[in-house]
């Protein structure tokens, strides 16, 4: 491998530095561009795959790691996405382990620590797809293209589009890929360690290793397997120093036969075939460990993709292609999710928009053949090399091979944007070496664009630090997407604010008229509202669209059971739990319908399931308890109480309805200890100050009674059976002192 002259690197107007340097300045601006974020919230999809996901609780086995998904549901289910990620989860999981619990800050530092370390390191991997692998008279590696490299890794590390990977803690994945994937590429160029011209020598063993760092990306995220791709096309153009372009000319016409043959003597199919091998492999394994069976993903995930017309799928298909390339081109338009309408179908191919596939197509052929025709060898392996990976890590998400769950993913193009600032440091060079005169005019619209682009990524973080600033900042980019206004629905009702979020989910519901889970929720602010029968049209309609939507089917039951309608909340109930037999919640409020119509053996064996399938379900524990004694069932009563605390000790309502058990037993006792302890936990109880007086009242403490009723009266003075027994109180007091008078 010659050294190649990377012409145009000088004319770049930008100072020369060491690597060192290079590497820390690139480190700091992707420190800079991300740091506002490092104080955020847990956001979107860290919910399901941080806060709910059980892998991350220390109490869980470590093996389940290796079993589940990302989200920490078990592979093989036919509800997991298939994302297996395990890697990545550990790195949660130790997240956890050291900040003592989920506290976010952490969880955002180590992904800005990520993305500065991978930033800096794209300086080596842009150095020697642009230069080569030369070396130096002590067998150091040369960078042939310093500032080149340097310009990219500038360009990388405050690319816009990094937000959802950076400032989202669940695009640690991309994160911890891309850096496998740039140790599996670096590694792989450590097997040819010589640097001598068209070099056939190679080291087995660091292809080994590049393998398996290519393994580690993968178990971090499925697109980590790329890289085999770009460590074949690194090993083609560059080091057996191929034109793609003359080989062709050369196989098609048959004008030199020995061509390929020489290639092939270098060693290059023996590499091809071990990255061909371990490969296959790792694809096999992924296969064998996620079932043998595709994702299920729906019409609203990914809507071109259920298209029967293979033109109308191909056109859209391509369509995303060119949106994506806009988002690397001009990353102002960012959005936490791109589906439910976001980008409407193209339905013909006479759709204004087509314009954009042919503006794609044209600069991409265009590029093409400047990197197979151009003459310089250099510009040649420089733009190919581009292309390689602006283009390869995109393929997994491309739909060509198999669906995908998305429209459009920003997460997806962290690597695929490496690519993307490689030419576009290329290009700036070259119109450089070319338009030598304009030098300081282009140097200060690159400053420009730096500027803006670490401006957008402060910007972005910022509004990826809250929920709240997240799903607002995407109604301006998509206010077609009936998902965006979903979450800003339930982030309003979250807040409190029911009668904004009313708005934005029947806006949800206007403009995807199938939204199940908008319907549910919309239904659920209905039913406290009062408003029942809109609320029980919803949750019908729901669970017509959607017939085994178990959580539609608990609150349609809540409704009609609200509407006195026993019969129809009860099987609404049952078929809740029919689609989801493990489901607490539902048991609870079956038991409550049965305790309102005195089915009261029922209603304790409802509640009981509960218990047994959420043990530390607090409200049916003590539903049981207050049934038992209103049954007059004193001693099981106590019996249930007990049992409930040792599960649920600090639980006040528990010791509050336990106590009022044990009063009736005349155990005042231990009555007065579990009425104070209660009061403990929740002082401003009216009705704990109340019952505990009532206590007092009936063992004679009647000073302290005195006492408790006027706390109690104080707290709720509205309180009609604390009077009556306040001034019932005070008479029998006043009695008592005319008698000692």
């Amino acid at each position: 491998m010659a050294l190649t002259q990377v012409y145009w690197d000088h004319h770049i107007p930008l100072p020369k530095l060491t690597s060192l340097q290079a590497k820390v300045t690139v480190a700091l601006v992707a420190l800079l561009c991300f740091c506002n974020s490092y104080d955020g919230e847990f956001v979107f999809d860290d919910s399901e795959a941080i806060v709910n996901n059980k892998d991350l609780r220390p109490t869980t086995p470590l093996s389940s790691i290796w079993c589940n998904d990302f989200w920490g549901s078990n592979l093989r289910s036919n509800s997991s996405h298939k994302s297996y990620r395990p890697l990545t989860v550990l790195t949660f999981r130790l997240n956890h382990l050291i900040a003592g619990g989920l506290h976010p800050v952490g969880f955002h530092v180590l992904n800005i620590i990520l993305h500065a370390v991978i930033s800096a390191l794209m300086i080596d991997v842009f150095a020697i797809l642009i230069g080569g692998l030369g070396r130096d008279e002590d067998g150091q590696r040369l960078n042939l293209a310093p500032k080149t490299s340097f310009l990219a890794g500038l360009f990388f590390a405050a690319h816009p589009v990094h937000t959802e990977s950076v400032a989202g803690i669940v695009g640690r994945a991309d994160l911890l890929c891309a850096l496998f994937f740039q140790l599996s590429f670096l590694t792989y160029c450590k097997a040819f360690n010589k640097g001598s011209d068209r070099d056939d020598s190679f080291s087995v063993h660091w292809v080994a290793v590049s393998l398996l760092l290519c393994a580690a990306a993968m178990l971090c995220k499925e697109q980590g397997i790329t890289v085999l791709g770009v460590n074949a096309a690194f090993d083609v153009l560059l080091i057996c120093n191929v034109n793609v372009y003359e080989l062709s000319q050369r196989l098609l016409f048959r004008k030199n036969s020995l061509a390929f043959s020489e290639i092939l003597s270098m060693g290059l199919l023996t590499r091809l075939g071990l990255l061909g091998l371990g490969g296959i492999s790792m694809l096999y394994s992924r296969w064998r460990i996620m079932g043998t069976g595709p994702p299920a993903f729906t019409e609203v995930d990914n809507p071109a993709s259920f298209e029967e017309s293979i033109l109308i799928r191909i056109l859209n298909y391509n369509y995303y292609y060119s949106l994506n390339a806009w988002l690397l081109l001009c990353p102002w338009w960012l959005c936490f999710d791109w589906s439910m309408g976001c980008v409407p179908l193209i339905k013909s191919a006479t759709d204004w928009r087509m314009v954009w596939l042919l503006l794609l197509w044209g600069f991409l052929l265009g590029l093409i053949g400047q990197a197979l025709c151009s003459q310089d060898s250099q510009r040649r392996r420089t733009l190919t090399l581009g292309l390689v990976l602006l283009v390869v890590p995109f393929l997994p998400a491309c739909n060509v091979f198999f669906r995908v769950g998305f429209v459009i993913a920003e997460r997806v193009l962290y690597l695929s944007s490496a690519g993307y600032c490689l030419l576009l440091a290329y290009s700036l060079g070259h119109c450089c070496s070319r338009w030598t005169r304009y030098k300081k005019l282009l140097l200060a619209l690159t400053l420009a664009l730096l500027c803006v682009y670490v401006a957008r990524c402060a910007l972005r973080s910022q509004q990826w630090r809250s929920e709240q600033s997240l799903f607002t900042s995407a109604l301006s980019v998509c206010p077609l997407n009936a998902k965006v206004h979903y979450n800003v629905g339930k982030n309003l009702a979250d807040r409190g604010n029911t009668t904004a979020a009313v708005r934005y989910y029947r806006e949800a519901v206007r403009l995807h008229p199938t939204y199940v889970h908008a319907m549910n929720n919309l239904g659920n602010i209905l039913k406290e509202k009062n408003e029942l029968i809109e609320a029980e049209q919803l949750l019908s309609k729901a669970v017509s669209i959607q017939s085994d939507f178990a959580a539609a089917w608990m609150n349609l039951g809540i409704v009609q059971n609200s509407l006195q309608k026993f019969e129809e909340a009860e099987q609404s109930y049952l078929n809740a739990i029919r689609f989801r037999r493990k489901y607490p919640d539902c048991y609870y409020n079956l038991g409550r319908l049965y305790a309102d119509q005195n089915r009261h053996v029922d209603a304790l064996n409802a509640w009981r399931n509960a218990t047994v399938l959420k043990p530390d379900h607090s409200l049916a524990w003590n539903n049981m308890v207050i049934l038992l004694d209103n049954l007059g069932n004193l001693a099981q009563a106590e019996l249930i109480g007990r049992e409930a605390l040792r599960i649920v000790p600090n639980d006040h309502t528990i010791m509050f309805s336990l106590a009022n058990v044990l009063g009736k037993l005349e155990k005042y006792k231990e009555s007065e200890s579990f009425f104070l302890h209660a009061l403990q936990i929740n002082p401003n109880a009216a009705s704990c100050h109340g019952n505990l007086a009532v206590l007092y009242h009936r063992w004679g403490k009647l000073e302290l009674a005195k006492k408790h009723y006027e706390l109690s009266l104080k707290l709720d003075p509205e309180a009609a059976g604390t009077k009556d027994n306040y001034n019932m109180l005070l008479r029998k007091l006043d009695q008592l002192k005319r008698k000692t008078a």
